[in-house]
């Protein structure tokens, strides 16, 4: 009598868990999107750079001080510094993009 029994109150278990497992996937899927990642730019160089590339370059916005502009560079700079293992052609890029924030514009932009 008791086989009966246990057997009933398994089926009522895994029935209980199957529609709670249903509900939940059902909230999970119904949840509004949520930025998982940092999208980062994905396109190339400018043959000449514009201040929107500097900023995109750099992490900032346009209108950025001068004193974040140097954090965002030393920043960035730090990641891809060439005796760190760095390319030179991105911290040449990097520089020039600092310069142009600074309002140092180079005639020739970058050295590459």
């Amino acid at each position: 009598m008791t086989s009966p029994l246990l057997a009933g109150l398994a089926v009522a278990a895994a029935a209980y868990a199957g529609r709670y497992g249903i509900q939940a996937w059902q909230a999970f899927k119904a949840r509004p999107p949520t930025a998982r990642m940092r999208k980062f730019y994905e396109g190339g160089f400018q043959p000449k750079m514009t201040r929107r590339e500097a900023a995109l370059i750099l992490g900032v916005r346009e209108s950025t001080p001068a004193d974040k502009v140097r954090e965002a560079h030393r920043r960035v700079m730090v990641a891809n510094h060439p005796d760190a293992g760095g390319s030179h052609y991105l911290a040449s890029k990097i520089n020039e993009a600092k310069d142009i924030m600074m309002g140092k514009s180079k005639s020739s932009g970058s050295a590459f």
